[in-house]
């Protein structure tokens, strides 16, 4: 039996026996991070609405964001300059139009949060909002709650949409893959839902929607080192990419500079703004680096600062270099960035008084699911928001603090056209079925393929990359692949095996797109081409053309190797 007969089997035997579990909503949104928290208390106004969260509310990256959100808040400041910052460290990718679109709403998402009861920090005269400055902005614009806005704003929204009346929160659920049209032997090709997987129970239940918004954040768990949660394991672009939606710009990574190194000190970010504010990167023997690498120094764009301290850390044999903002007066650390004083106190780091070890680390995906100016995919009744889509607002590479206000006014956007379509009327769809499978026997294969998955992606697929490096890469991802479908084949999903599943299908996206862009700009760095041409065009990848993507790169290719898009439960 070919694969694809295999899997249309495998598709079709999960509509046999039904679950009691069955649930209606007009909103389903699959994210609970800043911009699908936005969207459900812009759109339960009007529609009834199921949020779903993979652990808790607040688990998500959003939640950890440090630095703040920019916008033009000052008379000295303009829209104009936030455009032409974003435009130049989006390395010629960015869409001039939604680029300009965000920043012009700006202010007005700010004021939102202020008047929604977000605790910015003020300054110390209480004159006004204390603005930071962060690598590639030419103004102070980034409004911030002292270092952990994300916590502030998240806490603050996640609150309100706890207790409002129209907003259902289902926390511990993961979706397992979209349900559309032709899914389930019906006309067209729209979004009807999602089988979505209760983790305390085991059980998948069906959600219906007339609207669902895959909210689902980036996908950093790829990678070996990251500032990310566990969470964010890139489950919108593989279920999106499943479904048929096009997929952008994935070969757009970007890493941080500075993730504290410490054995304790697991995925524990230090902000941008603790360079905005005076802080030096230096070799272990006291020198300043970044001079050597842009004039701009530790002010330079994040990926310019990553690769310099990977480039020093190779040359060096160094483990890590050292951020160093201890000249500042320990009153100015301790009122700024409480949190990371706090965190690398613990960790036997006093900041006032010696430098943070730091190395880089995977922290933002520029590219996604592919969006219009209001959230919409290429399915109808889909939308993707936030980290997860790609809405050309970051080109190849984000400025610092845009994505929460990205998170904003999509947000928004996607609740205004929510509420302008007509009520339809509800849809009975298939229940997941799993008469045919059976507990896993031993889940080691997930462990093992997960830890090597993100080795492999770190060692071949990181800062600098080489082709060799990325056709090995391919080849070993397509071997975890196989060994992972014939285990979710078998046996019943967990939500370890539904985000490995994911984050393999993630990563292929990942190669395949840097594979294909044969220049180095902005995140994107090939030894094997480092030059930048004039033109710069989007890597877009169409489900449609796997097949002729593979050749390209294989020259040929075996059928089991075919790609997740035919095996749609």
């Amino acid at each position: 039996m070919t694969s694809l007969v295999r899997e249309t089997a495998l598709h079709s035997r999960k509509f046999i026996q039904p679950w009691v579990l069955m649930q209606q909503f007009d909103v389903l949104i699959i994210g609970s991070g800043l911009a699908g928290l936005t969207l459900a208390l812009k759109v339960g106004q009007d529609r009834k609405v199921c949020l779903i969260s993979k652990r808790g509310i607040n688990d998500g990256s959003s939640n950890w964001a440090q630095g703040g959100i920019a916008a033009v808040l000052t008379d000295d400041d303009s829209t104009e300059a936030h455009i032409q910052d974003t435009l130049i460290a989006g390395a010629g990718l960015c869409d001039a139009a939604v680029t300009r679109l965000v920043a012009e709403h700006g202010r007005e998402t700010v004021e939102w949060l202020i008047a929604e009861g977000v605790p910015f920090t003020r300054e110390e005269d209480n004159s006004g909002f204390h603005l930071t400055r962060e690598g590639g902005h030419s103004h102070r614009r980034i409004i911030h709650a002292a270092d952990a806005t994300g916590h502030a704003v998240q806490k603050t929204l996640a609150e309100k949409v706890q207790q409002h009346p129209n907003i259902t929160v289902l926390e511990e659920h993961i979706a397992v893959d979209l349900i559309t049209a032709g899914k389930v032997n019906m006309e067209g090709s729209a979004c009807l839902g999602a089988y979505v997987l209760n983790n305390l129970t085991g059980k998948v239940s069906t959600i219906a929607a007339q609207q669902t918004v895959l909210a689902t954040g980036g996908a950093g768990k790829v990678y070996l080192y990251t500032t990310n949660p566990d969470v964010s394991s890139g489950d919108g672009v593989a279920m999106a990419w499943r479904a048929g939606c096009r997929i952008a710009n994935m070969e757009f990574i970007q890493f941080h500079p500075t993730c504290l190194y410490h054995p304790e000190a697991k995925s524990f970010l230090i902000t941008e703004a603790v360079r905005g504010e005076g802080g030096l990167l230096k070799l272990p023997d006291g020198r300043r680096f970044m001079t050597w690498h842009d004039e701009r120094a530790e002010l330079a764009p994040r990926d310019i600062v990553a690769r310099a301290i990977d480039f020093e850390m190779k040359k060096r044999g160094l483990d890590c270099v050292y951020l160093d903002i201890s000249h500042q007066p320990a009153d100015f650390i301790l009122s700024h960035f409480p949190t990371i004083y706090r965190r690398c106190f613990e960790l036997g780091i006093d900041i006032t008084r010696e430098p943070i070890p730091v190395v880089p680390a995977a922290h933002y995906s520029c590219g996604g699911i592919m969006t219009d100016h209001i959230g919409r995919t290429d399915i109808p009744r889909l939308y993707a928001i936030g980290e997860t889509a790609c809405t050309g607002l970051h080109g190849a590479n984000r400025l610092a603090s845009n994505s929460l206000l990205e998170c904003l006014v999509f947000g928004q956007a996607v609740a205004e056209d929510i509420l302008s379509q007509p009520q339809m009327p509800e849809v009975n769809l298939p229940y997941w079925d799993e008469s045919r499978v059976t507990d896993a026997d031993e889940e080691i294969i997930i462990t093992h393929n997960w830890s090597e998955l993100r080795r492999t992606m770190w060692n071949y697929v990181g800062i600098v990359r080489t082709n060799k490096r990325l056709t090995r890469a391919l080849h070993r991802i397509h071997l975890l692949r196989d060994e992972v479908h014939e285990f979710y084949s078998n046996f019943r999903v967990s939500n370890n095996l539904i985000e490995l599943r994911n984050l393999l299908q993630v990563a292929e996206l990942i190669v395949l797109s840097a594979m294909a862009r044969q220049e180095s700009r902005g995140l994107h760095y090939s030894k094997d081409s480092p030059s930048l041409p004039d033109e710069a065009v989007p890597t877009v990848l169409e489900p449609s053309n796997y097949y002729s993507l593979l050749d390209s790169h294989h020259g040929q290719h075996d059928d089991k190797h075919h790609h997740a898009h035919s095996h749609s439960e």
